[in-house]
């Protein structure tokens, strides 16, 4: 996979030159300084995937992708300020990396990116609906109100009609989108669905009592239960035996 790293400053391209050293299957094609160098390198590169700095010279990395033509590349957001990272996903970002960026982390983005089978052809935009590792972050809108949202913070999921509500610290937004199409973006091995209109956070189980008809109540840490119907609890029972 061809990538772009797109960044003003020279120490962070080498910094992520050598840290992309370790994956084989990212060939680094170029190098841009700012948004006029990246629009030229886009062009005449065709790259799969952009790392790309949110504030540079003149244009930002938000206006440089506006100003590109689709299909666009996937992009990976690298950058000393997280105040962005909201916007950042309205893009629909793959991954957003604080500098300096963590190893891990950054094994984490390309996971993801390895787990969509990369970028498909023809896409029209960025991101993707790759399956979610526990270690990224959503971006969460209900009217005015936003939220960045680590994956291992969401506790449950509930459907309500084509809607889904999530559980979130004290917070419980609703979403415009179905339990299953969020079940889909979600590791099972971490993520369980416990009945019809529930899917809890296996992390976040702090207790199991039997319930009637051969069903389990599952107590999550915060104090919410969920009931799992007796063919639910014996899945639940498989998944989390030894």
């Amino acid at each position: 996979m061809k990538a772009l790293l797109i960044d003003d400053e020279r120490l962070a391209r080498n910094e992520l030159r050598r840290l992309l050293a370790a994956h084989a299957d990212i060939e680094i094609a170029g190098e841009a300084v700012d948004a006029e160098d990246a629009r030229a390198k886009v062009a005449a590169l065709r790259p799969d995937l952009l790392f790309l700095d949110v504030q540079m010279p003149g244009a930002d990395g938000f206006s440089l992708l506006e100003q590109l033509e689709a299909p666009l590349p996937l992009v990976i957001f690298t950058t000393a300020y997280d105040e962005f990272a909201v916007k950042a996903f309205e893009f629909n970002a793959l991954d957003y990396l604080l500098k300096p960026v963590d190893p891990h982390r950054l094994d984490a983005a390309l996971e993801k990116l390895r787990g969509r089978g990369g970028p498909p052809p023809g896409a029209p935009g960025v991101g993707g609906s790759g399956r979610l590792t526990m270690e990224d972050k959503v971006f969460v809108r209900e009217g005015d109100r936003c939220w960045f949202v680590p994956v291992k913070n969401l506790r449950l999921l509930e459907s309500e009609g084509n809607y889904t509500r999530l559980h979130f610290d004290d917070q419980k937004p609703q979403l415009f989108r179905s339990l299953t199409a969020m079940e889909e973006r979600l590791d099972p091995k971490h993520f369980f669905r416990a009945n019809r209109k529930q899917v809890i956070n296996l992390a976040w189980v702090d207790g199991i009592e039997p319930w009637f008809s051969g069903g389990l109540l599952v107590k999550l840490k915060g104090g919410m239960q969920v009931e799992l119907s007796r063919r639910q609890a014996q899945d639940f029972r498989d998944r989390m035996s030894l």
